[in-house]
């Protein structure tokens, strides 16, 4: 089989395309950078060098391929980043479209079953929209939940002011999940193939209170009363800012952290539970004392 990967060497593409090579398939990996050229080449597969906005670089590398992976990868200086995310979804749509792609894994996340009021997410649910508009393609969008590498931001917090926090609600249960979790989940939907017309699948390796996150990570740290505070949106904004994101990011996080605690972000994941992967929040834990200790 072939296959195209976005995402170039991220937490979840790099384990990916170690995978498929290993299961002796041609692999090729878009990246933005002629540096990680070496890096990709080593791992057995191909590299194309080029950008996610260049809709004919996308053609030309998607064409003659069986499947594609999918994911919009992140901008900082987006301008409209919700929009940014939408247009990603459209490139996509019509390079898979021009080159007869017959089948697509695309990642998703949790929450993008909300055309509005879910910060970046809701470009992802444009995303969406775009491939499944496709006629002949079949689409499976893997739905993540909230990613435990993201709790890696709160270190200096944690640091300096000997909390953790979010404006996610008061003691609200987060569906959390492991990269490695979810590249096991887009390996075997690429070996497969299985999946027909345009589908959904939720990823969660754990459900934790804010609450017992804080207790699981701060006993993780040495820090075992370490407690977990809610902001308000505003603190939360102003925080981020402070922090260095620029204004339309930190509103995106600070709109995606309110679907959060008002429940909206979860709704249609608790409709359609997954069965659980396999990494715990404890498992976690342990990266997140190492990252905290280094």
């Amino acid at each position: 089989m072939r296959y195209v990967i976005t995402g170039s060497l991220g937490h979840i593409s790099k384990p990916l395309v170690t995978r498929l090579v290993k299961a002796a398939h041609d692999v090729t990996v878009i990246t933005s950078s002629a540096d990680r050229v070496k890096e990709i080449e080593a791992l057995g597969a191909k590299a194309a060098v080029g950008r996610v906005e260049d809709t004919g670089f996308l053609t030309r590398t998607f064409t003659g391929v069986d499947a594609v992976y999918t994911m919009v990868p992140p901008k900082w200086d987006a301008q409209n980043w919700k929009e940014h995310i939408h247009s990603i979804g459209k490139n996509y749509a019509a390079a898979i479209k021009a080159a007869g792609v017959k089948k697509v894994v695309n990642l998703s996340s949790i929450g993008a079953h909300m055309p509005e009021g879910c910060g970046p997410v809701s470009g992802l649910y444009g995303v969406e929209a775009e491939l499944n508009a496709l006629e002949g393609t079949d689409v499976l969008h893997l739905r993540p939940a909230f990613f435990y590498y993201n709790l890696l931001a709160n270190i200096g917090m944690i640091k300096h002011m000997g909390i953790i926090g979010g404006n996610y609600g008061e003691n609200t249960t987060m569906a959390l999940v492991h990269p490695a979790d979810i590249a096991t989940v887009a390996g075997d939907a690429l070996l497969s193939l299985a999946h027909t017309g345009k589908s959904v699948r939720y990823i969660v390796s754990d459900e934790r209170t804010t609450h017992d996150i804080a207790r699981v990570l701060g006993t993780a740290i040495g820090r075992p009363g370490l407690p977990w505070v809610n902001f308000r949106d505003e603190d939360a904004l102003n925080g981020m800012i402070q922090a260095g994101l620029s204004q339309e990011v930190a509103a995106n996080y600070t709109e995606m952290g309110a679907a959060m605690a008002s429940g909206k972000m979860a709704s249609d994941y608790l409709a359609n539970r997954p069965a659980m992967s396999p990494t715990r929040l404890e498992d976690f834990a342990k990266e997140f004392a190492a990252a905290y200790n280094s």
